[in-house]
């Protein structure tokens, strides 16, 4: 039974030195061999490797992949005409050769960043400074992006190089800060306020000339349609008065009878109608005459 436990045992610790001495280098990183705290070797292609047990060896891992660093700085930049803008920018790159980074830089990708956000911010500061905000805003936007690239590329290959390569910045955002974007916003809601009520005016003063000149049509299209029509009603009744005057002159008598009758009519339109005339007047003439005949 002891002999069973004693081999178990040594399985066991053979397969813990065996652990101890393999390691597996992903495609995506760089192993960094260490030798009492010290770099031995980077090993650059993936698959499986050999080393000595700890403490005599040791192994990290650095990410070799192309890295993305955003701004999260929201301190705002003076422009050449000393106004405060926000700029938004990202930074593409990577780790190439992890023995400088780790001498010059730190362990981890997390050093690198931190410290490459402050080269791009200074970066940045400077450019800005000698730029207005219509550079920021125009084609000259890519000449900057390019200026920053070149001096952050030359702060990461100075005399201690950081040993990563730097692929691309660029800016997302430019804006100014809340204070002065509030103050635009309502500057430009005040020019559009003008504008509406200059619109709103001119259209009042459009839509009165054109009341006023449909109102002149209409005066004047209804005084030339009464003058036609006094026209017309005039000629009607000078024929009328033609023709009337033609019959009436073939037979006097008969003339003067009609006319009465058309009196005597317009006199008793109703019949509680009551007129107070003297019979002898010449108003009922032409009755008296009809009644002296039968």
């Amino acid at each position: 039974m002891n002999r069973i436990g004693f081999i178990v045992t040594s399985l066991l610790v053979l397969l813990a030195l065996a652990s101890s001495t393999l390691f597996v280098v992903d495609q995506r990183q760089f192993g960094v061999l260490y030798q009492l705290g010290q770099i031995k070797e980077v090993i650059t292609e993936p698959g499986l490797n050999f080393k000595l047990p700890p403490p005599f060896q040791n192994v990290s891992y650095i990410d070799k992949r192309l890295l993305t660093l955003d701004s999260t700085d929201t301190e705002s930049m003076l422009t050449a005409e000393k106004q405060r803008v926000v700029i938004d920018w990202y930074v593409r790159w990577r780790i190439s050769d992890p023995s400088e980074y780790i001498r010059n830089v730190g362990l981890d990708e997390a050093a690198g960043a931190l410290q490459l956000n402050r080269v791009v911010r200074n970066s940045f500061q400077e450019e800005v400074n000698r730029r207005t905000v219509r550079d920021l805003l125009s084609s000259k936007r890519e000449q900057l992006m390019t200026d920053v690239r070149r001096e952050v590329q030359e702060a990461v290959k100075s005399n201690r190089p950081w040993g990563v390569e730097i692929i691309d910045v660029r800016i997302t955002r430019v804006d100014y800060v809340e204070a002065i974007t509030s103050s635009v916003y309502r500057r430009m809601e005040a020019e559009r306020q003008r504008v509406a009520n200059e619109l709103r005016s001119t259209g009042a003063a459009e839509g009165e000339k054109i009341r006023a000149d449909a109102d002149r049509q209409r005066e004047v299209t209804i005084a030339n349609a009464y003058r036609e029509a006094q026209k017309i009603k005039g000629e009607g009744d000078g024929e009328a008065a033609r023709v009337y005057a033609d019959a009436f002159g073939r037979d006097p008598q008969f003339a003067q009878f009609y006319r009465s009758l058309e009196a005597y009519k317009a006199s008793f339109s109703k019949k509680s109608d009551v007129m107070v005339v003297d019979p002898s007047s010449d108003f009922f003439k032409a009755m008296r005459s009809a009644g002296a005949q039968k």
